[in-house]
């Protein structure tokens, strides 16, 4: 029993300081291969990294660069310009109208889709019988592609069979009436409520993706309060779901500066409702001048990183529950 007890004492007292039940440190190669650390990791990554790299730097390099040369088919060879590109574009007449109407499609696209989808999405953060069914067909004028939105609202705008021809004509306002390419503004409006119907739904998951992340604690504790409904939305809902609302709004400008399905298959090249994005094909593919449909496309890019960057600065505020 002496020789088994001093044999014991000895283990103990060569057993490395921290341990609760005499076992060992394990070496650092055992602690890398359980952790999961080396480079394989990074190495079977490596090769996605650099495709999507790739794919989004190399055409932005690429148009950066072309931007500043006179690259026209019917003027060649290509040369350096310097800003003349930039300074035609800003000359044109056609440029500065689409603008207008790009920056009214904006306001209207922008405000229209977060509004709706803040209601909607609070419509559904609670569960009901039904809710996955709704928000299954809420999905499909997303998933449509814009052309075939714009073929479906063409006839619902047509002014002899149109459904919106029908009502009028049903409450007195007469039907037949032109709705698109007349009046600057009211095609505008018309072609961006298209769109509206389109982005929508992308609108209201991702603000109902924030709303999921908060507590029911807060809305019981408020309702223990005395809150009322609306006094939960506005203390509890709007202020949490800023995140998710400042996503929404970034998603709704990238698509409103850069829409060109809707206006040219309901309006055609119609300066009425033209946007910047069209301008950018009629540059490069009828004018043949892709130098400057370039540097129009630059300036669409920083038009959307600086519009994306100050929605993000005033909207979105960091959430700690």
């Amino acid at each position: 029993m002496s020789s088994v007890s001093a044999a014991g004492s000895a283990g103990l007292a060569e057993s490395p300081r921290g341990g609760s039940g005499g076992g060992t440190t394990p070496s650092p190669a055992r602690r890398g291969r359980s952790t999961g650390a080396g480079p394989l990791p990074y190495v079977l990554v490596a090769p996605v990294i650099v495709f999507i790299a790739g794919l989004a730097f190399v055409p932005a390099v690429f148009t950066i660069v072309q931007s500043f040369f006179t690259v026209n088919a019917l003027d060649p060879p290509t040369r350096f310009s310097g800003l003349r590109n930039f300074r035609a574009l800003a000359e044109s007449d056609a440029i500065r109208s689409s603008l207008a109407n790009t920056a009214l499609y904006v306001v209207v696209g922008v405000v229209l889709s977060t509004v709706l989808g803040i209601v909607m999405a609070i419509l559904l953060q609670r569960p009901f019988r039904g809710r996955s069914l709704v928000i299954a067909v809420l999905i499909l004028p997303w998933a449509l592609p814009g052309v075939v939105e714009g073929i479906l609202w063409s006839g619902i705008f047509d002014p002899n069979a149109g459904l919106v021809s029908a009502v009028m004509n049903d409450v007195g306002l007469g039907g037949g009436h032109l709705l698109l390419g007349e009046n600057r503004v009211l095609t505008i409006v018309l072609i961006e409520l298209v769109q509206v119907w389109q982005i929508t739904p992308l609108s209201v998951l991702l603000v109902l993706a924030a709303l999921q992340l908060i507590p029911d604690e807060l809305y019981e504790a408020a309702q223990i309060d005395g809150c009322s409904r609306w006094g939960a939305i506005r203390q509890i809902t709007l202020p949490l779901a800023r995140p998710g609302i400042a996503v929404c709004m970034v998603q709704a400008l990238v698509a409103t500066l850069n829409v060109f399905d809707q206006p040219y298959v309901l309006n055609g090249a119609a300066a009425t409702g033209a946007t910047v994005t069209m301008q950018t094909y009629f540059v490069s593919f009828q004018n043949l001048d892709f130098g400057q449909g370039y540097a129009l496309s630059l300036f669409i890019t920083v038009l959307t990183l600086v519009g994306s960057l100050v929605i993000v600065k005033a909207v979105y505020r960091k959430v700690e529950l």
